[in-house]
């Protein structure tokens, strides 16, 4: 992204003009201090911005660009690119990225990826700067439905094309691809239930309202506990904590929070996703508590960390190809003016069941 940013900042300021030969990948990675790989990598997502083009064994060239006074839209571009803006690079957003890029390429389109780093001002930047700079739409997994929302609804009503995946905005028309995570919720808690646990906790590290995804959750497991006759105990509903935990304070925080919930009587928790259930798990080992022999412990995501930990952690797994694959469709069709109705899609989630959860015998060992 450095050599990415450097090298289009060169190109808008006209210190490389059109037709001009870029450094090669070698000179490139020499002067960075970085691999061939990563030197090319820089090139390919200029020439997907439409900023260079490329030849076989010659090297890489300016391209020239449109006059930015032309009534021509973006929509028009000769180089149709969707660009997806994440918070963050890790293995489920590869999974987002295989199931976007696959439909695209099927379809004529390149994809360009932007990282948001979990700031609000970020993508801010990406999402004023992307619909300026070409590329013909956006595929926006936010950061929380509670930030830039007055730009989003901006953008869509100003018939850029816009879909969001893994959240979406309440009362917005704009498209959304997600996780059935209601249901996700739903299905965790009454597995519990079914094992005979009564007294589940919900833990999440944000605030219910932060995200629709951990909302949905939250919402689910309330419903399973309802429909099953089981109050909701809020002295059992732990939640917008990230700010207080860090590699210092994260184990202190948690055993507290372990002991506090054993107190009150929980013999399950329910986990906002996979990291939070295996911190959890981690430390509850630590303090001697049986998982699941005492304490039965369910995540979300079937993140790989969940099935190398001591106790393999039970989970809910999101097919997050299927809901790029969607997304994809989704913003091609509007891009190409074919269907610019509202959807909103649910992509089924998959109960996955490993080590980290039993029948709940009513038999808590005392801790000293």
């Amino acid at each position: 992204m450095i050599i990415f940013d450097d090298l289009k900042q060169k190109i808008i300021a006209g210190e490389y003009l059109p037709d001009q030969q870029l450094p090669t990948e070698v000179e490139l990675a020499e002067q960075s201090g970085v691999s061939r790989i990563t030197s090319k990598r820089a090139l390919i997502e200029l020439e997907r911005e439409g900023l260079i083009y490329r030849k076989r064994g010659s090297g890489s060239y300016v391209k020239k660009q449109e006059d930015p006074t032309s009534n021509e839209t973006n929509i028009n571009n000769s180089n149709p690119i969707i660009s997806m803006i994440v918070p963050y690079m890790a293995t489920n957003e590869l999974g987002f990225i295989k199931g976007a890029s696959d439909y695209l390429d099927s379809k004529g389109y390149y994809l360009s990826i932007h990282d948001s780093n979990w700031s609000k001002e970020k993508e801010k930047e990406l999402l004023l700067r992307i619909p300026k700079n070409g590329p013909s739409g956006i595929i926006l997994y936010p950061i929380s439905t509670m930030s830039n929302v007055e730009l989003i609804h901006a953008i869509y009503w100003n018939n850029y094309p816009i879909v969001t995946i893994d959240q979406y905005f309440d009362g917005s028309p704009i498209t959304s691809v997600v996780s059935d995570n209601f249901e996700g919720g739903y299905l965790t808690a009454e597995k519990l239930i079914a094992l005979g646990h009564e007294r589940i906790a919900f833990i999440s590290s944000i605030s219910i309202e932060f995200r629709s995804s951990v909302r949905d959750r939250y919402q689910g497991y309330c419903k399973a506990l309802r429909d099953h006759k089981i109050p909701i105990d809020p002295d059992l509903v732990v939640t917008d904590f990230y700010r207080e935990i860090n590699n210092l304070t994260s184990k202190a925080y948690y055993k507290s929070m372990l002991a506090k919930l054993l107190d009150s009587g929980a013999t399950a928790l329910q986990t906002e996703h996979d990291h939070v259930g295996v911190e959890l798990l981690k430390n509850a080992l630590e303090m001697g508590i049986q998982v699941p022999g005492e304490l039965s412990i369910v995540g979300f995501d079937d993140h790989i960390i969940s099935q190398h930990v001591e106790v393999p952690l039970t989970t809910v797994a999101q097919d997050y190809k299927e809901i790029a694959r969607k997304a994809a469709e989704l913003i091609v069709r509007q891009v190409e003016r074919l269907d610019m109705e509202q959807h909103k899609i649910k992509v089924p989630v998959r109960w996955v069941e490993r080590k980290s959860m039993a029948v709940q015998t009513g038999l808590l060992s005392e801790k000293s």
